[in-house]
């Protein structure tokens, strides 16, 4: 896969009439930023989307399951095609529900069709041709930020690992903006962090939704980390 695959969107070269009717797609933790947005932009897309959330639905979708999403069995997301896990946890005491939320998905959908899509991080990104060095291990990375990459990025080592589920794991740029216009472009790039043209490495929530569900839609990154960054 080119590091540099350019894609431009509009909904009718996203989706089909039949990919419309046929997708279920299920949102975890969708009351969160990222979430609500990949929540809207399947809804735009005429897409079958339940949101699933702790307490009082915030999203737009209709359909809801109203679940911790520890307390998700098999049959919970049985029969959706694509699930979609947009957790994220922010304090000390509870950044290791990255990996253990993660494992919980994957064993309640191990060995079946469903395809699980992981809303990721920056800070696991490789510099180098040689993935020995990442995002993360630089100077300039905030420390602030490091114990969030290093329980996001344990969480990516533990899903390589796991060969009976459908994995894609999606990194948005280093500058992942949560108020970020929507542009409606992006650059697909894959394990090594990606710039624009203008040497940026910056992607809005928004545009980060758009390339999540078109991951959804017709995506085939089976096991894969990917990543995108605003063209």
């Amino acid at each position: 896969m080119s590091i540099f695959e350019k894609l431009f969107h509009t909904n009718k070269e996203n989706t089909s009439d039949k990919e419309d009717k046929n997708m279920k797609i299920a949102v975890i933790c969708a009351n969160g930023k990222a979430g609500k947005l990949i929540v809207k932009e399947a809804l735009d897309r005429k897409l079958d989307v339940t949101a699933v959330v702790r307490g009082e639905n915030k999203t737009e979708a209709s359909q809801v399951i109203t679940k911790d999403l520890f307390d998700l069995t098999a049959a919970d997301l049985k029969g959706f095609d694509v699930v979609i896990d947009a957790f994220g946890a922010w304090t000390e005491d509870t950044l290791p529900l990255h990996s253990t939320s993660l494992k919980h998905l994957c064993d309640i959908l191990s060995g079946t069709d469903t395809r699980l899509l992981v809303v990721g991080g920056a800070g696991s990104l490789y510099v180098n041709a040689e993935h020995t060095a990442q995002v993360m291990d630089g100077p300039d990375f905030p420390d602030v930020f490091k114990p969030l990459a290093s329980n996001m990025g344990k969480a990516l080592t533990e899903l390589r690992q796991r060969k009976d589920v459908r994995w894609t794991y999606i990194s948005p740029a280093g500058d992942f903006q949560a108020e970020g216009e929507r542009t409606g472009n992006y650059l697909l790039g894959g394990e090594e962090l990606t710039l624009n043209s203008r040497g940026e490495s910056i992607i809005s929530y928004a545009d980060y939704a758009i390339a999540m569900v078109d991951e959804a839609v017709k995506g085939h990154h089976d096991q894969q980390r990917i990543s995108v960054v605003r063209a």
